[in-house]
């Protein structure tokens, strides 16, 4: 029997399907790796903005990661959307209790469309609980500014702040998306011990919405299939850039990425995108 690769995603519900729980199963799902969730909050989500967060209650958060652990197991799991301290405390504990090591934490701080998604409160126990158990780490530029408190406006500046979340908050590597600032985007990943730059084209489209999440979710996939951190992000990088670049026109907002477009890339079938739909293909 072929073996079966399993990945948990620990994060919210977007109700709109662009990010959260929904855009890491469908991820997890396009690179053939058996996805399961933990919901911490439903939210009333779709390309316009939130338009509504109602959390899940702790017992109900911890009863769905003890029900995955004790039984399926998991191969790498992935946090998204934790926007209270007790709930980062929660999942935390459950990561040390099951010495759960390969763990990509996405520092889900604020929606595309401006709504705060991690509470004040909850970023002094981000950093202090929950980065010292990440294998992986991976702000935007505004997260790494707010985790940091500092600015990052250079190349430069995106090293020092990847290498301050290795050394000083604990975290095994640290990835600083670089989407954020101007010209082709380029990230920068600290392994512990050296710099890996990784550029894409840059697309110009407003579709962009889930891209952290689905980015963190295919790192996270193939460190589940037991690929090393570099081939992972290589991956992911692939995987998240063929996701923007053919677009699926849904929404009259922040659309959602295409997460079918590496599968098809991979398998030389055609893309579906924008173009598509305004043809009447779709």
């Amino acid at each position: 029997m072929e073996q079966v690769y399993k990945a948990l995603t620990i994060a919210g519900s977007d109700s709109g399907g662009g990010a959260g729980i929904q855009a890491d199963l469908k991820t997890f799902q396009m690179l053939e790796v058996y996805g399961m969730s933990a919901i911490t909050a439903v939210t009333a989500q779709n390309t316009l903005g939130v338009h509504g967060i109602y959390d899940i209650p702790l017992e109900g958060i911890e009863r769905q990661i003890e029900a995955v652990l004790t039984d399926i197991g998991v191969d790498a799991l992935k946090t998204g959307m934790l926007s209270q301290p007790e709930v980062i405390e929660l999942v935390a504990d459950l990561v040390s209790k099951y010495k759960l090591e390969k763990l990509v934490i996405d520092p889900v701080m604020i929606a595309k469309g401006g709504a705060n998604l991690l509470a004040a409160s909850a970023q002094d126990a981000l950093r202090r609980r929950l980065l010292p158990l990440a294998a992986l780490v991976t702000p935007n530029i505004p997260e790494a500014e707010v985790i940091l408190g500092m600015e990052i406006s250079s190349l430069e500046s995106m090293k020092e702040a990847a290498v301050r979340m290795v050394e000083q908050f604990g975290a095994r590597a640290a990835i600083v998306k670089g989407g954020h600032r101007t010209g082709d985007p380029t990230d920068v990943l600290y392994d512990g011990k050296q710099f890996h730059l990784m550029t894409s084209e840059r697309y110009p489209t407003r579709h962009t919405h889930g891209t952290g999440c689905t980015f963190a979710a295919a790192i996270t996939a193939e460190l589940a299939k037991g690929k090393s951190l570099i081939e992972a992000v290589h991956t992911a990088k692939q995987f998240i850039t063929l996701a923007i670049q053919h677009e699926l026109g849904i929404g009259n907002g922040h659309g959602p990425t295409n997460h079918w477009a590496y599968w098809r890339e991979k398998h030389n079938l055609s893309q579906l995108g924008g173009a598509a739909k305004e043809q009447g293909q779709l």
